[in-house]
């Protein structure tokens, strides 16, 4: 059967559905599944909380009897390998449906197009790749972790009208308004993990925490890039590591260059047990190697990472060529004298983004730039 415009439109529903639980499935993705019988919704769900149970389990219980003969649309190819639950795959032969419309096929090895064979071997009709764009989109930090063992990660910069990022010493300034504050707040939510180096974990101070209302649980994992330990015990960072957790990444034990300060290995030790009995996590891996810290982090299951600040940061991961996409939010202020200018404006966006929208939100202005999601490892 070919694609139809319902079918279209359809996947579009789950693709928005998926949303619902970014950040929130552990280290499953969250995906969209819809059943859908004679051009009615007889059952849909999103991936649970935690990861399970799936959302082809949920729809189809939902659906019951109607999903016999029905079209199931699915935004991830359904699993075919027996884990801590039963293949979705069998569940949808189980169920008696009829058709299965995928948006995108899943790279995990223990899947990929397995999935896909069992149902059509099964009789079931399958068609793949509808708005598959839109898909990857909906699913970019699970394939990013899948195919290139590191988060998907995104750059967010708020940039005054004169270029800069912040005042020196000036603490935590408020480029944007509140309704990009409150688009950030959304973004935090779907975020697994936020990260900020040193400096602007002492400058600002910040919690780093979702604070919208009924949305507070959902606050990602806070790292600072911190490789001398210097995150000072009475920050917000610290005071609130035992409600949402907090990773300090810190220099390779013995790797403290004499531009570090050359901390003594005992005051080293000194302040990472003090930091761990606060409820901080230290981890020592290069915190200016991204390259090898994006791995160490997909094998806690983080598939998401947020880069907050400050610039030297942003300017080390766009260096490293690991930054998936860029908000960049445009805010008519005027920083002014003892500014900190902005490591990216709209006229150097680097070479292999592609400027995917713009929103107003205010008087302020998000443009957004992303890089293709390719499905080979780097």
């Amino acid at each position: 059967m070919s694609i139809t415009p319902h079918d279209e439109r359809f996947m579009a529903a789950a693709i928005r559905l998926s949303r619902w639980h970014l950040g929130r499935t552990a280290t499953n993705p969250s995906v969209g599944c819809l059943i859908v019988k004679d051009g009615v919704i007889v059952g849909r769900a999103v991936t649970a909380l935690g990861g399970r149970p799936h959302a082809e389990t949920q729809a189809l219980a939902e659906a019951g009897a109607l999903a016999r003969g029905a079209t199931a649309y699915v935004t991830l190819e359904p699993c075919s390998h027996h884990g801590k639950t039963p293949p979705c795959a069998e569940a949808l032969i189980a169920y008696g449906v009829a058709r299965v419309v995928v948006s995108v096929t899943d790279p995990d090895p223990r899947v990929s197009g397995r999935g896909v064979a069992m149902l059509r071997e099964a009789g079931i009709e399958v068609d793949a790749g509808v708005l598959e764009a839109e898909g990857r989109q909906s699913l970019a930090a699970y394939l990013t972790r899948q195919t290139k063992n590191r988060p998907y990660v995104t750059l967010k910069l708020a940039v005054s009208a004169d270029g800069m990022i912040g005042r020196q010493g000036a603490g935590q300034v408020a480029i944007t308004g509140p309704e990009a504050r409150a688009q950030v707040q959304a973004l935090r939510a779907e975020t697994d993990s936020i990260l900020v180096g040193i400096g602007t974990a002492i400058a600002d101070d910040p919690l780093l925490t979702v604070r919208s209302p009924g949305l507070e649980s959902q606050s990602p994992i806070r790292i600072v890039l911190d490789p001398s330990l210097a995150l000072p015990l009475t920050s917000r960072l610290v005071g609130t590591a035992r409600e949402v957790p907090v990773i300090v990444v810190t220099s390779e034990e013995g790797s403290l260059s004499q531009a570090e300060g050359d901390i003594a290995s005992t005051e080293m030790e000194s302040r990472r047990a003090t930091l761990e009995a606060a409820g901080v996590e230290v981890v020592h891996c290069n915190p200016y190697h991204p390259e090898v810290l994006l791995p160490a982090l997909a094998t806690r299951g983080i598939s998401s990472l947020l880069v907050e600040g400050g610039a030297k940061t942003a300017r080390l991961f766009l260096a490293a060529g690991l930054v998936d996409r860029i908000q960049l939010y445009q805010a008519p202020v005027v920083i002014g004298e003892g500014g900190i200018e902005s490591p990216l404006d709209a006229t150097d966006i680097p070479s292999g983004f592609a400027h995917t929208g713009t929103l107003m939100f205010g008087g302020d202005r998000l443009d957004e730039y992303e890089r293709g999601l390719r499905c080979s490892p780097e």
